[in-house]
């Protein structure tokens, strides 16, 4: 699958991958700070999210494919891969399975271990929003204000809004694909898999996604594991602390 990117700078290859129902452009205002520090970096759209091609067919093992067809037609190598929550995912199976491709690995407020479906309510919220038909986006904030509480959330989640056509709002995610697959987003990493590279596991201080508790398994993983956490910051560390976030990957790469 020939995934949609947004390429800033030259030099070393960094490459971004988003969490579940977000897309490249959550990432836009770190990736022009990476790459005026030396990178090329690739703020990349994972399959059904942002303006990658849709498909029925979701799993980590076919997104962890897909960052290596994008690796191949980019002509890439020794990159750094970082990839938040679903993205973290993808990035920890890809790097395991393409140790020659990946020279240091970041991995942003998730743990190889599996996690309950817990986005049922945000999934619901879309559904509704997407057959809505609103036609501004202050409707749209409006109406998800229902099922999401949190102001961040909402907002986060309505980057996704774009014109499909001059009157109608639409969503660029594939949401029915996503709904059908929901299990797939919480699954654990391999028991075998295991990446022997550097590796940098950042969470946020406020978030539960990360705990001492799973330490020994990211070591398990990942035997050159580092572990930092970020002040005042809940699960989206790189958007609620952006500047302690930056100075902790440029301290890594």
């Amino acid at each position: 699958m020939k995934l949609h990117s947004v390429i800033l700078g030259e030099g070393k290859p960094l490459l971004i991958l988003h969490g579940f129902l977000g897309m490249s452009d959550n990432w836009k205002t770190l990736g022009k700070k990476f790459s005026e520090e030396g990178f090329q970096v690739h703020l990349i759209d994972q399959r059904n999210h942002g303006k990658s091609p849709h498909s029925d067919e979701f799993s980590y093992e076919l997104m962890a494919g897909d960052v290596v067809e994008y690796c191949r037609d980019h002509d890439l190598q020794d990159i750094t891969l970082m990839g938040h929550s679903m993205g973290g995912k993808t990035a920890m199976l890809m790097a395991c399975e393409n140790e020659d491709l990946v020279k240091k690995l970041i991995v942003v407020d998730i743990a190889p271990k599996y996690y309950a479906p817990h986005h049922q309510q945000i999934l619901k919220g879309l559904t509704a929003l997407d057959e809505a038909r609103l036609t501004s986006r202050g409707d749209a904030e409006d109406f998800l204000k229902d099922y999401i509480s949190e102001t961040g959330v909402r907002l986060f989640l309505l980057k996704n809004l774009y014109w499909k056509t001059k009157k109608q709002l639409s969503l660029r995610m594939n949401l029915d694909a996503l709904k059908a697959n929901i299990e797939q987003v919480g699954r654990a990493l391999p028991q075998d898999a295991v990446f022997n590279g550097p590796a940098l596991f950042i969470n946020g201080e406020l978030s539960n996604y990360i705990t001492k508790e799973e330490e020994p398994l990211i070591k398990k993983h990942f035997p050159k594991a580092k572990f930092e956490t970020i002040a005042e910051a809940g699960h989206w560390v790189h958007a609620e602390n952006m500047e302690d976030f930056f100075k902790t990957v440029i301290r890594f790469v």
